[in-house]
């Protein structure tokens, strides 16, 4: 197996563009958070022609709704949430310069076809290793949102946060890839 490939937001289209579907990832820097009921907010602002609370050029949002810290701890239980439930949303964050989401779960055509338009990514985080993926967040800030409680739109400061390239921006889509390898191994 590979070594993992670190990058750091804000994301190049270069960088984008040469991961793929399967890459192991460790991220350190900056990423975001917003789930439904922020990504809600923010096509509001858009729709409203406002500004919105951080700007997506470059940027990766991780769809996570942590729980609250406890003493010492920066941020609480921090698991993906499920992706399919921004798949409204995505297509246009990403012309809007986004270049990838974290989160669980496949996402929808349109998703994918917007990836590709946009030199983007969607990367999984690992699903029910919410405590262990808190660990590589090492500060959490609320700068919008703050009467969603959980859901409130946090900067994240990350090291070593660990994402698998799920589909990225050439159409590649490790969910059909492993599929497709489990149905010829069958055979």
């Amino acid at each position: 197996m590979s070594e993992p490939i670190r990058i750091t937001p804000p994301i190049t289209d270069e960088v984008a563009a040469s991961l793929k579907a399967g890459d192991r990832v460790l991220i350190t820097g900056t990423i975001y958070t917003a789930r439904d009921t922020a990504h809600k907010r923010l096509m509001a602002v858009l729709d409203e022609g406002g500004e919105l609370p951080f700007d997506l050029k470059g940027q990766l949002i991780y769809y996570v709704g942590p729980t609250p810290p406890k003493p010492g701890q920066v941020i609480g239980s921090a698991g993906p949430t499920t992706s399919g439930r921004m798949d409204a949303f995505a297509p246009r964050l990403f012309d809007l310069g986004l270049k990838g989401t974290i989160g669980k779960g496949q996402r929808s055509e349109e998703v994918i076809d917007s990836l590709k338009k946009n030199n983007a990514v969607y990367l999984a985080a690992v699903g029910g290793a919410a405590a262990l993926i808190a660990r590589s967040i090492k500060g959490a800030e609320v700068i919008a949102y703050d009467d969603l409680g959980p859901e409130a739109i946090r900067r994240l400061e990350v090291e070593d946060f660990p994402a698998i390239v799920v589909n990225d921006a050439h159409g590649g889509d490790l969910f059909k890839a492993g599929v497709a390898q489990y149905k010829k191994k069958a055979s």
